[in-house]
C-alpha cells in the first residue's frame, strides 16, 4: 500500500478549538518566530496583533514583514493592550522567569519558549506563579505535532504496532550554529536545546522513563561552547528502552535522521525531515510494515513539515484550555517531567551513573 491508511490521515488533520480569535503578541521576534510561529498562526487563521524586542529593528521588521498591527516598544506597553489575551514568549530561557512574572500580573495567558528554563527550580516557579493567578501557561514543545509523531501516535493507539520493544532516534546531521551566537555560547547544549525535543515527544508517546543514561562529548576543533555530540538511553521498568544518539558535526554527504519504533506486531521506519536542511528541511517519511498482516504495510512521504506546520499545535492547544478549563498539552505542569528527564542527562554525565528523573527537585 502505498498511500496513507485513514487511521493516519484523520491524526494528521489539524484541529482548532471552537473559538481562535484571541489576541496573540510577541515578546522576542528572533528567527523561529518569522520562520515558525508566524506562518503556522498564519494559516490557522490565529489573530496576532504585534510584537516587542529587545532590539526594536526585530521587532519593526517582524511588525512589517507580516503584516501584523502594532510595535510595541517596552513588554509593559504591550501588556498594558487589553487586546492582548495570549502572550507567545520566545525569549532566552534565563530572562523568561522575569516575562512570564510581568505577565501573570498583567492576568495574561502565556506561551513559552523551549526550554521553559534552564533552571528547573525556576520552570517549577513560573508554573506556580500561573497556576495561583488562574492563568494557563503551556510550553512551545511542537515537535508532538510534528507528522512522524503524530503518526506513530495514531498507529500505537489503533494496536498496529503492538507491545513496543524498541525506540531509536538517530541523527547525524551538520548544525550551523553560527545561526545562534547566543547558543553557541552556552555551557549546556546539545540536550537542552536540540534532544530536548525528543525527549519531550517520546514522554508524550511512552511515558516518564524511570532511569536516564547520557554520555556527550565536542568536535575537538568545535567554537560552540557545549556538547554537540550525545548518546541518551532511557529506560522503562517493562524493559522498553528509548536511544536518542546525536552528531552534529558530521561533514559527510551521507547525513541522516532516523526514527524507528519497534512493536510486537509492527515496525516504523521513518526520517524527522526538519534535520536535513534546517529550517527548511523535507517532509518527514514514513515506512510501517506488519509482523503478520501484510495488507496493512505502507511507505510515504507524510504532509507539512515539523516547522513551520507543528507550529500550530500547542497555540491551539492552550487556546482550547481556556475555553474548556483543562490543561494544555504541553502545559508547563507537563513539561517539567521533560526538564526532569533532562536535567537527569547532565546529572548521568557528569557523575558517571544513571540517574532517575525522580531525583531531580526544585
Amino acid at each position: 500500500m502505498d498511500s496513507m491508511p485513514p487511521v493516519v490521515q484523520l491524526a494528521l488533520e489539524h484541529r482548532l478549538p471552537p473559538k481562535i480569535d484571541y489576541g496573540i503578541a510577541f515578546i522576542g521576534c528572533g528567527g523561529i518566530v518569522n520562520y515558525g510561529q508566524i506562518p503556522a498562526y498564519k494559516a490557522s487563521g490565529f489573530h496576532m496583533i504585534g510584537g516587542y524586542d529587545i532590539n526594536p529593528a526585530a521587532a519593526e521588521q517582524t511588525v512589517r514583514a507580516h503584516g501584523l498591527e502594532k510595535v510595541y516598544r517596552s513588554i509593559d506597553e504591550l501588556l498594558l493592550d487589553p487586546r492582548v489575551q495570549i502572550v507567545d514568549i520566545a525569549v532566552m530561557p534565563w530572562v523568561q522567569k522575569d516575562i512570564v512574572s510581568k505577565a501573570v500580573e498583567a492576568e495574561k495567558h502565556m506561551l513559552c519558549q523551549k526550554p521553559f528554563s534552564d533552571k528547573y527550580s525556576e520552570a517549577v516557579e513560573m508554573m506556580n506563579l500561573a497556576k495561583q493567578a488562574g492563568l494557563k501557561i503551556a510550553v512551545h514543545q511542537q515537535f508532538r505535532w510534528s507528522s512522524i509523531i503524530q503518526a506513530t501516535r495514531a498507529l500505537m493507539l489503533e494496536g498496529w504496532l503492538g507491545d513496543i520493544l524498541d525506540v531509536q532516534v538517530q541523527v547525524s546531521i551538520h548544525t550551523p550554529w553560527d545561526m545562534w551566537p547566543w547558543l553557541a555560547n552556552q555551557p549546556r547544549l546539545e540536550v537542552l536545546y536540540h534532544s530536548i525535543h525528543y525527549l519531550d515527544s517520546l514522554r508524550f508517546l511512552f511515558g516518564d522513563p524511570t532511569l536516564v543514561t547520557s554520555r556527550h562529548t565536542k568536535h575537538p576543533a568545535q567554537l560552540a561552547r557545549g556538547e554537540t555530540k550525545t548518546l541518551t538511553v532511557c529506560d522503562y521498568p517493562n524493559g522498553l528502552q528509548l536511544l536518542i544518539a546525536i552528531c552534529h558535526f558530521d561533514w559527510s554527504p551521507a547525513l541522516y535522521s532516523l526514527f524507528r519504533v519497534l512493536g510486537t506486531e509492527g515496525v516504523i521506519e521513518g526520517t524527522i525531515g526538519t534535520n536535513y536542511d534546517y529550517p527548511h528541511g523535507r517532509n518527514d517519511t514514513l515506512t510501517f510494515t506488519s509482523r503478520t498482516r501484510p495488507e496493512r504495510n505502507f511507505s510515504v512521504t507524510l504532509p507539512r513539515k515539523w516547522i513551520p506546520d507543528a507550529f500550530y499545535g500547542p497555540m491551539a492547544s492552550l487556546m482550547e484550555a481556556i475555553q474548556t478549563g483543562g490543561e494544555p498539552v504541553t502545559s508547563a505542569n507537563d513539561n517539567l517531567g521533560t526538564l526532569r528527564v533532562v536535567e537527569a542527562a547532565y546529572r548521568s554525565m557528569n557523575e558517571a551513573r544513571s540517574v532517575s528523573p525522580t531525583e531531580i527537585i526544585a
